[in-house]
């Protein structure tokens, strides 16, 4: 009985770094640039950056 219970350990361990090693495989990876979300002047969510606008100074309106 021992034994078998050790067997079926063993097995779960394998299969569950056979699962992990296929993941990583698979990534389509993780990189910074590829989460990042912007909001828009209409407080929509997007992908892409906002456009630099010129910089607006107290004195000016």
């Amino acid at each position: 009985m021992k034994k078998q219970l050790e067997k079926n350990r063993q097995k779960k361990k394998e299969d569950k770094e056979h699962r992990k090693q296929e993941r990583q495989q698979n990534s389509s990876g993780g990189d910074l640039e590829s989460m990042m979300a912007y909001v828009n002047e209409f407080g929509e969510i997007v992908s892409t950056p906002p456009e630099k606008a010129p910089e607006r100074g107290p004195d000016k309106k």
